[in-house]
């Protein structure tokens, strides 16, 4: 079993239900490819380091997950570069 955390921003121009939405919809992916997430966080609306795309803030998720292979994650990968209300996402392998 392989663990990985996933660190996904949302366009801050977003509705609170359009968020929810966007974040469910990133969870249904990860869980329709064989990963099981362990943790899901909202870490709510914050400042950005450096301007994105025109945005100086965004809505921040952090999921860890679980996976036998990595099908759930060159998935999501593959998937948030398409979705335009994702600004930045990155995905982290964890060791042990």
């Amino acid at each position: 079993m392989r663990n990985y955390e996933i660190m996904f921003i949302v366009k801050p121009t977003l509705s609170e239900d359009e968020v929810k939405k966007v974040a469910d919809e990133c969870a249904k992916i990860i869980t329709d490819n064989g990963g099981k997430l362990t943790k899901q966080d909202n870490l709510g609306q914050r400042e950005l380091a450096y301007e994105i795309n025109d945005f100086k803030s965004g809505y921040y998720f952090l999921f860890n997950l679980e996976s036998e292979d990595d099908k759930a994650i060159k998935e999501f990968d593959r998937l948030s570069r398409i979705n335009k209300n994702i600004v930045r996402h990155l995905i982290t392998k964890i060791e042990g």
